[in-house]
């Protein structure tokens, strides 16, 4: 024999379930990282006290202005971030929620994470080095760079790690700095053949330089699109596909004669 339900009673059993639900995910971990602008460090100068590019085999010259690497600060990932994180973060311009995949690589453990991160940057930092000797035309084997940065992991630098390099060894190539004098910022993954990559979090990297005295920001092509969704007043976009062209840019805004690419 069934009983039948009436109607508040009935809506009251089937809401117990979506209630439950809500209540779950509400109090839940969940798969997110939340990031924010990072710190900034000046290739061309020091981190902690140490040069960030120390160059032996062949002079080097005293550059002004400054070229600044990028980076964007996330949770730990191990960090139990909830709903209500990410209601907060979603409706903040300085705060972004990212899948914590796209952050942390899945399945490992945060010593695992932090030791492929380093990995990264060492490639990161040879594939740099690599890419400014050839724009330059210079032998590896005559040179030796060592690049220093605490604290900082990922590819992510590899482009301003090479036009460092470059603007130490040669300037311009008319005496002058790549920066102009000015506060240079960007960021960018780079190969040997100075191809630059995306990298993702541009528009939180965009805070980060305008906070620091940027004027200028470097982004791969393919994320203009990312980098003016909360872009800076008065940061001025450039979008770069090479080393060359991230050079060719810079001499332009430096002497003024010729355009400058824009996003």
């Amino acid at each position: 024999m069934f009983s039948r339900l009436t109607r508040p009673r009935a809506v009251a059993v089937c809401a117990l379930p979506v209630v439950a639900l809500l209540a779950t995910v509400a109090f839940a971990p969940l798969p997110f990282s939340l990031t924010q602008p990072g710190l900034t460090a000046n290739v061309l100068g020091e981190n902690r006290g140490d040069p960030v590019i120390t160059i032996s085999g062949a002079p080097t010259r005293e550059t002004s202005g400054q070229l600044r690497m990028t980076t964007i600060e996330a949770t730990s990932p191990d960090a139990d971030v909830r709903l209500g994180d990410l209601v907060d973060a979603w409706f903040r311009t300085d705060e972004a929620v990212m899948p914590r995949d796209s952050v942390y690589p899945s399945g490992q453990s945060t010593r695992e994470i932090e030791r492929y991160n380093t990995e990264q940057m060492k490639e990161s930092q040879d594939e740099a080095t690599q890419a400014a000797l050839n724009y330059l035309d210079l032998n590896d084997k005559d040179i030796k760079v060592t690049l220093k940065l605490a604290d900082v992991g990922g590819p992510s630098a590899g482009l301003l790690f090479s036009l460092g390099i470059i603007d130490k060894l040669n300037g311009n190539g008319t005496g002058g700095d790549l920066t102009g004098g000015d506060t240079i910022a960007g960021t960018g993954t780079i190969d040997a053949a100075g191809k630059v990559g995306a990298v993702g979090g541009v528009s939180l990297k965009t805070q980060a330089a305008k906070r620091d005295g940027a004027t200028v920001f470097l982004v791969p092509k393919a994320e203009c699109g990312d980098a003016k969704a909360e872009l800076p007043k008065g940061l001025r976009l450039v979008p770069v596909t090479t080393l060359k062209g991230a050079v060719s840019a810079l001499d332009a805004l430096g002497s003024g004669k010729s355009s400058v690419p824009s996003c």
